[in-house]
Protein backbone atom coordinates (compact mmCIF):
# COMPACT_ATOMS: atom_id res chain seq x y z
CA UNK A 1 0.00 0.00 0.00
CA UNK A 2 1.01 3.18 -0.87
CA UNK A 3 1.97 6.03 2.03
CA UNK A 4 -0.04 9.01 2.65
CA UNK A 5 1.37 12.59 3.01
CA UNK A 6 0.94 15.56 4.57
CA UNK A 7 2.63 18.59 4.14
CA UNK A 8 2.22 21.90 5.99
CA UNK A 9 3.73 25.26 4.79
CA UNK A 10 4.03 25.46 1.05
CA UNK A 11 7.56 27.92 1.21
CA UNK A 12 9.95 26.94 -0.99
CA UNK A 13 10.84 23.43 0.85
CA UNK A 14 7.28 22.27 1.72
CA UNK A 15 6.15 22.93 -2.06
CA UNK A 16 9.30 20.74 -3.06
CA UNK A 17 8.77 18.35 -1.11
CA UNK A 18 4.79 18.19 -1.90
CA UNK A 19 5.83 18.37 -5.73
CA UNK A 20 8.42 15.88 -5.70
CA UNK A 21 6.03 13.15 -3.59
CA UNK A 22 2.74 13.93 -5.99
CA UNK A 23 5.02 13.49 -9.03
CA UNK A 24 5.85 9.76 -7.88
CA UNK A 25 1.83 9.34 -7.45
CA UNK A 26 1.85 9.96 -3.86
CA UNK A 27 -1.44 10.81 -2.07
CA UNK A 28 -0.08 14.42 -0.51
CA UNK A 29 -2.51 16.78 1.57
CA UNK A 30 -0.62 20.65 0.99
CA UNK A 31 -1.60 22.95 3.52
CA UNK A 32 -0.57 26.69 4.12
CA UNK A 33 -2.40 29.49 6.12
CA UNK A 34 -1.83 32.17 2.85
CA UNK A 35 -4.80 32.02 1.06
CA UNK A 36 -2.43 33.50 -2.06
CA UNK A 37 -0.03 30.50 -2.21
CA UNK A 38 -2.74 27.75 -1.90
CA UNK A 39 -4.44 29.15 -5.23
CA UNK A 40 -0.89 29.02 -6.89
CA UNK A 41 0.22 25.31 -5.73
CA UNK A 42 -3.32 24.31 -6.14
CA UNK A 43 -2.26 24.01 -10.06
CA UNK A 44 0.17 21.51 -9.48
CA UNK A 45 -0.99 20.21 -6.26
CA UNK A 46 -4.46 17.72 -6.65
CA UNK A 47 -5.30 18.08 -2.53
CA UNK A 48 -4.27 22.02 -1.63
CA UNK A 49 -6.04 23.73 1.11
CA UNK A 50 -5.84 27.14 3.20
CA UNK A 51 -6.40 26.12 6.80
CA UNK A 52 -4.73 26.91 9.93
CA UNK A 53 -3.04 23.87 11.08
CA UNK A 54 -2.54 24.95 14.47
CA UNK A 55 -6.42 24.56 15.48
CA UNK A 56 -7.08 21.08 16.77
CA UNK A 57 -10.45 20.99 14.74
CA UNK A 58 -8.60 21.61 11.63
CA UNK A 59 -6.60 18.96 12.15
CA UNK A 60 -9.01 16.51 12.64
CA UNK A 61 -11.37 17.59 9.39
CA UNK A 62 -8.59 17.26 7.60
CA UNK A 63 -8.35 13.60 8.39
CA UNK A 64 -4.56 14.30 8.87
CA UNK A 65 -5.01 10.95 11.84
CA UNK A 66 -5.23 8.78 8.49
CA UNK A 67 -1.80 10.41 7.06
CA UNK A 68 1.45 8.05 7.77
CA UNK A 69 3.74 10.71 7.48
CA UNK A 70 3.06 14.74 7.94
CA UNK A 71 6.31 17.08 7.22
CA UNK A 72 6.32 20.50 8.62
CA UNK A 73 7.71 22.78 6.59
CA UNK A 74 7.30 25.90 8.58
CA UNK A 75 10.61 27.08 10.41
CA UNK A 76 10.39 30.81 10.40
CA UNK A 77 7.04 29.50 12.60
CA UNK A 78 8.31 28.02 15.80
CA UNK A 79 5.22 28.50 17.68
CA UNK A 80 3.41 27.52 14.90
CA UNK A 81 5.31 24.10 14.20
CA UNK A 82 5.05 23.17 18.20
CA UNK A 83 1.78 23.32 18.17
CA UNK A 84 1.70 21.35 14.58
CA UNK A 85 4.03 18.39 16.24
CA UNK A 86 2.07 18.27 19.31
CA UNK A 87 -1.71 17.80 17.40
CA UNK A 88 -0.06 15.39 15.22
CA UNK A 89 1.81 13.24 18.14
CA UNK A 90 -1.82 13.37 19.60
CA UNK A 91 -4.06 11.93 17.02
CA UNK A 92 -1.30 8.93 16.58
CA UNK A 93 0.18 10.00 13.21
CA UNK A 94 3.26 7.80 13.19
CA UNK A 95 5.84 9.75 11.42
CA UNK A 96 6.23 13.72 12.28
CA UNK A 97 9.34 15.46 10.20
CA UNK A 98 9.76 19.04 11.11
CA UNK A 99 12.14 21.64 9.57
CA UNK A 100 14.00 23.92 12.08
CA UNK A 101 15.79 26.88 11.67
CA UNK A 102 18.56 26.70 14.25
CA UNK A 103 19.80 24.19 16.96
CA UNK A 104 17.54 25.62 19.66
CA UNK A 105 14.69 25.09 17.74
CA UNK A 106 15.72 21.71 16.69
CA UNK A 107 15.73 20.53 20.55
CA UNK A 108 12.17 22.04 21.41
CA UNK A 109 10.76 20.29 17.80
CA UNK A 110 12.37 17.42 19.15
CA UNK A 111 11.40 17.49 23.27
CA UNK A 112 7.43 17.87 21.79
CA UNK A 113 7.67 14.89 19.76
CA UNK A 114 8.64 15.34 15.94
CA UNK A 115 10.33 12.16 14.75
CA UNK A 116 12.82 14.07 12.86
CA UNK A 117 14.11 17.71 12.51
CA UNK A 118 15.53 18.84 9.18
CA UNK A 119 17.59 21.86 8.48
CA UNK A 120 16.55 22.94 5.38
CA UNK A 121 20.51 24.04 4.69
CA UNK A 122 21.59 20.55 4.81
CA UNK A 123 18.77 18.73 3.60
CA UNK A 124 16.39 20.15 0.22
CA UNK A 125 12.69 19.10 0.25
CA UNK A 126 13.61 17.42 -3.03
CA UNK A 127 16.24 15.08 -0.97
CA UNK A 128 13.57 14.28 1.66
CA UNK A 129 10.76 13.15 -0.55
CA UNK A 130 13.53 11.18 -2.28
CA UNK A 131 14.64 9.00 0.52
CA UNK A 132 10.99 8.96 1.51
CA UNK A 133 9.75 7.81 -1.74
CA UNK A 134 13.05 5.19 -2.28
CA UNK A 135 12.96 3.46 1.09
CA UNK A 136 9.81 4.42 2.90
CA UNK A 137 11.68 5.33 6.23
CA UNK A 138 13.34 8.37 7.40
CA UNK A 139 17.10 8.44 7.73
CA UNK A 140 18.76 9.02 11.13
CA UNK A 141 22.05 9.65 9.72
CA UNK A 142 23.11 10.03 6.14
CA UNK A 143 26.63 9.01 5.92
CA UNK A 144 27.09 9.55 2.18
CA UNK A 145 25.68 10.18 -0.79
CA UNK A 146 23.52 6.99 -0.89
CA UNK A 147 24.57 5.42 2.50
CA UNK A 148 22.43 6.04 5.52
CA UNK A 149 22.12 4.73 9.05
CA UNK A 150 18.57 3.93 9.42
CA UNK A 151 15.85 2.62 12.08
CA UNK A 152 13.56 -0.13 10.78
CA UNK A 153 10.43 -1.74 12.96
CA UNK A 154 10.97 -5.29 12.78
CA UNK A 155 8.47 -6.53 9.87
CA UNK A 156 6.10 -8.72 11.23
CA UNK A 157 7.47 -11.94 8.90
CA UNK A 158 10.89 -11.69 11.11
CA UNK A 159 9.18 -12.19 14.46
CA UNK A 160 10.42 -15.01 16.37
CA UNK A 161 13.45 -15.09 13.97
CA UNK A 162 17.00 -14.33 14.72
CA UNK A 163 19.65 -12.44 12.65
CA UNK A 164 21.21 -15.46 11.50
CA UNK A 165 17.89 -17.28 10.03
CA UNK A 166 17.03 -13.60 8.73
CA UNK A 167 20.76 -13.32 6.63
CA UNK A 168 19.29 -9.22 5.88
CA UNK A 169 22.68 -8.56 4.71
CA UNK A 170 22.14 -11.18 1.80
CA UNK A 171 18.48 -10.09 1.32
CA UNK A 172 18.43 -6.80 1.46
CA UNK A 173 22.05 -5.14 1.37
CA UNK A 174 21.94 -4.27 4.90
CA UNK A 175 24.43 -4.49 7.74
CA UNK A 176 22.67 -4.32 11.27
CA UNK A 177 24.82 -2.13 13.98
CA UNK A 178 22.55 -2.01 17.18
CA UNK A 179 19.21 -3.25 18.53
CA UNK A 180 16.75 -0.91 20.56
CA UNK A 181 14.32 -2.40 23.18
CA UNK A 182 13.01 -1.15 25.79
CA UNK A 183 14.60 2.59 24.57
CA UNK A 184 17.81 0.69 25.10
CA UNK A 185 20.63 0.51 22.60
CA UNK A 186 23.23 -2.48 22.10
CA UNK A 187 25.68 -3.09 19.64
CA UNK A 188 26.12 -6.00 21.12
CA UNK A 189 23.57 -8.26 20.13
CA UNK A 190 23.23 -12.00 20.00
CA UNK A 191 22.90 -13.40 16.56
CA UNK A 192 20.70 -16.32 17.93
CA UNK A 193 18.28 -14.30 19.89
CA UNK A 194 14.43 -14.06 18.33
CA UNK A 195 13.47 -10.84 17.60
CA UNK A 196 9.98 -9.36 19.49
CA UNK A 197 7.23 -6.98 18.41
CA UNK A 198 8.91 -4.24 20.08
CA UNK A 199 12.11 -4.31 18.57
CA UNK A 200 13.89 -1.82 16.27
CA UNK A 201 17.00 -2.59 13.79
CA UNK A 202 19.29 -0.02 13.68
CA UNK A 203 20.96 -0.50 10.01
CA UNK A 204 23.88 1.05 7.97
CA UNK A 205 22.45 0.26 4.38
CA UNK A 206 22.64 1.92 0.42
CA UNK A 207 19.55 4.15 1.15
CA UNK A 208 18.41 3.10 -2.85
CA UNK A 209 17.94 -0.59 -2.28
CA UNK A 210 15.70 -0.36 0.66
CA UNK A 211 13.03 -0.24 -1.63
CA UNK A 212 12.90 -3.67 -0.92
CA UNK A 213 11.65 -3.32 2.38
CA UNK A 214 8.83 -1.47 1.18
Amino acid sequence: MKKTYAVFGLGRYGIAVARELVEHGMEVIAVDSDERIVNTAADELPICKCADITDPDVIRQLGISNVDVVIIAMANNLEASVMAVTLCKEIGVKTVIAKCANEMHQKILTRVGADKVVFPENESGIRLAKNLLSSGFVDMVSLAKNVSMIELDVKPEWLGKNLIQLNLRKKYSINVVALRRNDMVSVDIDPNAPLKADDKLIVIANTEKLSKLR
